[in-house]
């Protein structure tokens, strides 16, 4: 519902600042995509596949290249051996001493992969995605039967969001530029009161926008006269995050639990800790802890979790 702009004028400067969660990282996941950045976004500049997509990919099918075949076989993406005349590598899989592809160097299993994407007709409905949906690739990949893991496109989701691979998608540069024929405003300016572009609306208790195309965070943060930094805390995400349309953006801290009547929610395919705490309202950091769960944790199809 709409809420009357007075109250959120007056609402706006009331504001605290709260710590932003979730921020462990892995040392070997850092050190793998120092490695391997620039090969994930050759491959995205000849076969068009989100380099954010492949870095994830990578990490997480070869434990950030310390996988058995990671280090015997070159094979950082988890290939079987499906019509393939190259050389082999054995691994207990899905079934005992299943055969994978084996490559001479990463390089050559990072072009395999992108040609195992782009040559089945299964994945082509990925390319109509654009590169910085990787929510939908991430979805798509296990709809399509990239892995049979119920939880693996959240766990790309996840690692992507966590290790902000996104920037290396080469739209991502493209969309957060600011549009020029957009008008802006800052509660300071000259002392003039706030003009909104924007209606407001109000749910969970808590006052927000909704993400127009091309919106960054940096311009909703000066349209509304906030500080960026602080609307990022606001919305556990960092002041880069590649918002998408139809995202709701908080304008207030959230609350440390969910109002009645949501007590409890069942994770879907393509959710992480940080979108369903959007979608009520919750803090990350009080998700994770009503969850006992640590950060690293990562939400799988089917799991339930507890909002209050």
């Amino acid at each position: 519902m709409k809420i009357d702009i007075r109250y959120v004028y007056m609402i706006l400067f009331s504001f605290a600042i709260v710590c932003s969660t979730n921020s462990q990282r892995n040392a070997a996941f850092e050190k793998y995509i120092s490695t391997y950045s620039q090969m994930a976004i050759q491959q995205e500049r000849k076969h068009n596949i989100p380099a954010s997509i492949t870095l994830a990919q990578g990490l997480l099918e070869s434990g950030a290249g310390t996988s058995f075949l990671a280090t015997t076989a070159k094979n950082h993406f988890g290939i079987k051996c499906h019509d393939w005349t190259g050389a082999r590598a054995y691994k207990d899989a899905e079934i005992p001493n299943e055969c994978f592809r084996k490559y001479n160097n990463v390089a050559d299993s990072y072009e395999d992969h992108s040609l195992f994407l782009t040559e089945r007709p299964r994945y082509a409905r990925l390319f109509a995605l654009k590169k910085t949906d990787y929510k939908g690739w991430a979805k798509g990949l296990q709809e399509y039967g990239y892995a049979t893991d119920k939880g693996y496109a959240n766990k790309l989701i996840d690692i992507i969001e966590r290790y902000q691979l996104y920037q290396y998608t080469s739209d991502y540069q493209v969309i957060r530029r600011p549009t020029p024929d957009r008008t802006t405003r800052t509660a300071t300016n000259n002392n003039l009161p706030i003009v909104f572009t924007r209606d407001i609306f109000k749910t969970h208790g808590l006052i927000y926008v909704v993400v127009r195309n091309d919106d960054t965070l940096t311009e909703l943060a000066n349209e509304l006269g906030f500080n960026a930094k602080k609307l990022s805390k606001f919305n556990d995400i960092p002041v880069n995050y590649p918002l998408q349309e139809g995202d709701i953006i908080y304008l207030e801290k959230k609350k440390t639990k969910a109002l009645q009547p949501h007590y409890f929610h069942v994770v879907k395919v393509g959710e992480s800790m940080h979108s369903i705490s959007q979608r009520y309202g919750v803090r990350v950091k009080n998700l994770y802890k009503m969850n006992k769960q640590k950060a690293t944790y990562v939400p799988v199809e089917g799991d339930m979790l507890k909002l209050r």
